[in-house]
C-alpha cells in the first residue's frame, strides 16, 4: 500500500520580478498567468488525487481569504491554513508545516512545493513524487531535479553523483551538491557536462526526518516555531501562529538552514516540462508564440515584431507595437513595463526605484482585493474620490465610521442591505444612499449574485486608515482596510 503524501503549499512570495502584473498586494501565485486558473489553483490541483492528502497552505494574513476562495473555486478542501505573522523565509514556514502536520497526523510524509510553478503534466509529476516516496520513508531528504534544456542562469542547479538513465527514470540517487545560480559561461559547462539538473525547490521527506534535521542544524528555529505553534490561535478556521515567538525567528531559507548541511540528501530526476515563471522572459518562453516568436495577450497587436511579449490587461485599452525585437511590454491601467528580454530579471530593481520615489504602483494594484470582494479607484480629486465596489454574495463589510469623509453609495447591480446608525434599509439597482460623516454604517450583500455599487467619497482625507471598526465578521483589527 502506498504511503499517503501530504502536500504543503508555500504561498508567501511577492513575485516582484513579474511587476506590474504581480505586486505585493496581489502576488503572481494568485494571478491567471497561464490559462483559466491561477498558478496557486493549478499547483493545488496538481497535488490532488489518489495517494495525496488534502493540502495545507502556509501564507500571510493578507492572503488567507484569497487562499480559501481560490481553493473553493476548484473544489479542493484544505487540511490546514497556517498564518505567518510576518515573513521569515522558507525555513520557518517549512518547519511550521512539519510541526503542525505531525501534531495532527503523527509521523507523515510531506511534499513541500511552491505555489507559483508551472508543471503541465500533473499525472507524470505525481508519479515521480510517488517513485521518490521509498527514499523519503528511508530517512532521505528528497529534492527534485529538472532535465535542463538550456544554459539557464536564473535557476540554481543540482550536482549529481551519477548520470541519469537514458530514459530519465525517476530513481533516487545521492545528491552531490547544490550549485548557486551560475553565470552564462558556467551554465554552458553545467549543461554540456550532463551531471547537473535544475533545482525545482520541491522537497519530499518525513516529518520525523526534517524535524530531526532542524534539531541538529537549526535548533533555534525549531524551538521558536514550536513556541509559535503551541501558542497559536484558531481564527475563522485558520491557524494563526503566535506573533511574539515568530518575530524572533531568523529570516533564512531552507537551503541555508538545512539542505547545505544535511548529509542525507537525495535527488530524483523529473523529465517533464517545468518552469518557475520567475520573470517575463519565462512567460514569453511558456507562451503560445506565432511564427515570429511573438506572444500576445489581451488587446495587443504586433506589427513586424520578433521574439517579443505583448501583454495587455485592460479591456478598454489597446496595446500596439511596431518593429520590436526581443522586447517585453506589459500594459496595465496604472503602470507600463517596457524592457529588453535580457533585462527581465532586473525588474525587481525597477520596483525598488518606484518604492524610493513613493509610487503606490510599486506594491499595490488598482484593484484592491478584500475578504468580502474588491474595489478599484475610478477618479480622485482634492475633495472627492470615486470607487467601484463589488461585494460577493453573502459577504459584508465591517461596521465602521469615518472621521474625515462622508459617502454616497449608488447601487448599479444587485441588492444591498445598508445599516446607517439605527436605520437598516434595502437599496436596489438605480437607488442610492447617503452616509454622513461620523455615521456608523455597514454594507451587506444578502443576494445570490455579486453586488456592484459606485461609491462617491467627499471630505478632507480618503486614506484606508480612516476607519473606526466596531464589528467585523473577518476578525480584522482596528485600522485594517475595508
Amino acid at each position: 500500500m502506498r504511503p499517503l503524501i501530504h502536500p504543503i503549499l508555500l504561498c508567501g512570495g511577492s513575485g516582484t520580478r513579474l511587476w506590474p502584473l504581480s505586486r505585493k498586494s496581489h502576488p503572481k501565485q494568485f494571478v491567471k498567468l497561464m490559462g483559466d486558473e491561477s498558478l496557486f489553483q493549478s499547483s493545488a490541483r496538481r497535488l490532488y488525487g489518489s495517494g495525496f492528502g488534502a493540502p495545507a497552505v502556509v501564507t500571510g494574513s493578507d492572503f488567507r481569504f484569497m487562499v480559501v476562495e481560490q481553493l473553493a473555486a476548484v473544489e479542493i478542501a484544505h487540511r490546514d491554513i497556517l498564518i505567518e505573522p510576518s515573513a521569515r523565509n522558507t525555513a520557518a514556514a517549512i518547519c511550521a508545516a512539519a510541526v503542525a502536520l505531525e501534531a495532527k497526523e503523527g509521523v507523515s510524509l510531506m511534499l513541500v512545493a511552491p505555489s507559483d510553478h508551472v508543471i503541465p503534466d500533473a499525472d507524470g509529476f505525481r508519479a515521480t513524487v510517488q517513485a521518490a516516496a521509498p527514499a523519503a520513508l528511508d530517512g532521505q531528504i528528497v529534492t527534485f531535479g529538472i532535465r535542463p534544456d538550456r544554459a539557464e542562469t536564473g535557476y540554481g542547479w543540482l550536482e549529481l553523483t551519477s548520470k541519469p538513465s537514458d530514459d530519465f527514470a525517476p530513481v533516487a540517487q545521492p545528491l552531490s551538491s547544490f550549485v548557486e545560480k551560475p553565470n552564462a559561461e558556467a551554465a554552458e559547462a553545467l549543461l554540456a557536462g550532463g551531471m547537473h539538473l535544475w533545482n525545482a525547490g520541491i522537497f519530499l521527506f518525513s516529518t520525523a526526518t526534517i524535524l530531526k534535521s532542524f534539531e541538529q542544524y537549526a535548533p533555534e528555529t525549531l524551538f521558536g516555531v514550536r513556541d509559535a505553534f503551541e501558542n497559536a490561535e484558531a481564527d475563522l478556521g485558520f491557524t494563526r501562529l503566535a506573533a511574539e515567538p515568530w518575530s524572533r525567528l531568523e529570516d533564512t531559507s531552507i537551503d541555508y538552514a538545512i539542505m547545505e548541511r544535511a548529509p542525507n540528501l537525495s535527488v530524483v530526476p523529473y523529465e517533464g516540462t517545468w518552469s518557475d515563471l520567475g520573470d517575463w522572459q519565462a512567460i514569453w518562453r511558456e507562451g503560445d508564440a506565432d511564427e515570429a516568436g511573438v506572444v500576445t495577450s489581451g488587446h495587443a497587436t504586433a506589427l513586424d515584431c520578433k521574439n517579443t511579449l505583448l501583454q495587455a490587461t485592460s479591456g478598454t485599452q489597446e496595446l500596439v507595437a511596431m518593429g520590436l525585437e526581443d522586447i517585453i511590454v506589459v500594459a496595465m491601467p496604472d503602470a507600463v513595463l517596457v524592457a529588453h528580454k535580457d533585462r527581465a530579471q532586473g525588474v525587481k530593481i525597477a520596483v525598488n526605484k518606484l518604492k524610493e520615489k513613493g509610487a503606490a504602483q510599486a506594491e499595490t494594484l488598482p484593484r484592491d482585493y478584500r475578504p468580502w470582494g474588491w474595489y478599484e479607484g475610478i477618479a480622485l480629486g482634492p475633495r472627492f474620490q470615486v470607487k467601484r465596489i463589488v461585494v460577493k454574495p453573502g459577504a459584508a463589510l465591517s461596521l465602521q465610521s469615518h472621521n474625515h469623509r462622508s459617502e454616497h453609495w449608488i447601487v448599479v447591480e444587485g441588492t444591498a442591505k445598508v445599516t446607517i446608525n439605527d436605520d437598516v434599509k434595502t437599496v436596489t439597482e438605480n437607488q442610492s444612499v447617503y452616509i454622513p460623516l461620523g455615521a456608523v454604517h455597514r454594507m451587506e450583500n444578502p443576494g445570490k449574485l455579486s453586488l456592484t455599487l459606485i461609491e462617491v467619497q467627499t471630505g478632507s482625507y480618503f486614506g484606508e486608515d480612516d476607519i473606526i471598526r466596531y464589528e467585523d465578521v473577518y476578525s480584522r483589527g482596528q485600522g485594517a482596510k475595508g
